[in-house]
């Protein structure tokens, strides 16, 4: 593989995911959608039975990188619904993925940046990382990553984080779940590393089985989900709101919303 914004590994039965954008915090740009999935489809294939994802540099993921979102305002629906579905596959791959994943992550995840490391099997964070479903504050929808979000913390804690959009420090996600363990941040890497041989001591076979099985109980669910929330991050799109969010995060201003 060729890959510019991804750094992949293998070593001892682990598969390593290094989102490599330090100098834009890694940021989610469409490049890094498409090597992310390239990684995925290698982990899969190789020996690997765990696989790590992380970030370099400061940053875990700082959400979608600027200059695409720049593209996203006057895109047709048609263009809106690939790219939604573009997401909805990649945090679906994540969560679906057949063996293990872990997030080891080691500083901001905000927006997309929560969501992958939502979708993962186990999230180890150091304490300093902010996480925060930001979508709100620009004119987006949070629908792709709410699908499965309600399922983890239930309605009142998710209508909480997604319709204030407010960021919340480790020890709060840690509190509703969605990190599993804090670590400090010499320890991530070698914790999460612990973690995976942890996991490496059990059938490769019935883990996998036994994620499946976990999944299924929703698998239907998120099917219908899944679409309707594509539909709907595409349909948010072609709203005022949306592109005075856009304008306004560019220019650094506070949004004047019209409520169109």
């Amino acid at each position: 593989m060729d890959l510019k914004t991804i750094v992949y590994s293998e070593q001892d039965g682990i598969a390593l995911i290094t989102l490599n954008r330090p100098d834009k915090r890694n940021a989610v740009s469409f490049e890094l959608v498409d090597e992310l999935m390239q990684a995925l489809d290698a982990a899969e294939r190789s020996s690997a039975q765990v696989v790590i994802i992380t970030g370099a540099g400061k940053a875990f993921c700082a959400g979608l990188d600027l200059e695409d979102l720049k593209k996203l305002v006057g895109r047709t629906h048609e263009q809106n619904v690939q790219d939604s579905a573009t997401m909805a596959r990649l945090f679906r791959r994540i969560y679906d993925f057949p063996k293990p994943m872990i997030a080891a992550v080691n500083g901001h995840a905000i927006a997309g940046g929560t969501g992958i490391a939502t979708m993962c099997d186990f999230t180890l964070s150091v304490a300093e990382a902010k996480y925060g479903y930001t979508e709100v504050k620009i004119g987006f929808v949070p629908a792709i990553v709410s699908s499965i979000l309600v399922w983890q913390v239930g309605h009142k804690i998710a209508r909480d984080l997604l319709m204030t959009g407010r960021l919340f420090d480790a020890a709060e996600a840690h509190r509703y779940g969605l990190v599993n363990e804090m670590v400090e941040p010499e320890r991530l890497m070698p914790r999460a590393q612990e973690l995976a041989r942890q996991l490496m001591e059990n059938s490769p076979s019935s883990v996998r089985l036994t994620k499946k099985l976990i999944n299924g109980f929703l698998a239907k669910v998120l099917d219908e989900q899944m679409t309707q929330a594509i539909e709907d991050n595409a349909r948010i799109r072609t709203t005022a709101d949306f592109r005075e969010g856009i304008s306004a995060f560019l220019e650094k201003r506070k949004p004047e919303w019209s409520g169109k």
